[in-house]
């Protein structure tokens, strides 16, 4: 008899997560970009992150005792509101664990998170503009598109 899957949970990531959210950016950035992103830089940059809390935090997903997927969250200053915008950055769930409602987990997670909080005005995330079914998704969850188009200018 099969067992029925375990619902999906989340926990702050901790510097053990290191090697499983270095994999999951290499592979998002492989997904969406094309994209190889060295592994020394890479692992720095989630380190970075996971010592010092001043420049964001991750969250892991389990689902069946295994992790199946991540966030980060950033924050952005809004003098407007007086409070922080949380960023959602570095999506990712593995192949396997996909449409299982990890990332829904994920991201309600985070929301109730940020509702507890006085200084939290919400949540933003950028999203490729052709990935249909990510925007499909973030829209399922109660987001909708801003009337803000990003620019950038990459200096490394």
């Amino acid at each position: 008899m099969t067992q029925p899957h375990q619902p999906s949970h989340t926990r702050p990531a901790t510097l053990d997560d290191l090697d499983f959210l270095v994999h999951c950016n290499q592979q998002m950035a492989l997904e969406t970009e094309q994209l190889e992103l060295p592994s020394e830089r890479l692992q720095a940059g989630i380190h970075a992150v996971l010592t010092d809390s001043t420049r964001g935090f991750y969250r892991i997903a389990e689902r069946d005792d295994q992790r199946a997927g991540c966030l980060m969250i950033t924050y952005e200053w809004s003098d407007w509101r007086n409070a922080w915008w949380w960023w959602i950055q570095s999506v990712y769930v593995t192949p396997q664990k996909r449409r299982h409602g990890v990332f829904s987990t994920l991201y309600r997670n985070v929301m109730h998170e940020a509702q507890q909080r006085s200084d939290v005005c919400g949540l933003r995330l950028y999203v490729e503009r052709d990935n249909r079914h990510a925007q499909a998704t973030y829209a399922r969850l109660g987001m909708h598109e801003s009337h803000y188009r990003m620019f950038e200018q990459t200096l490394a």
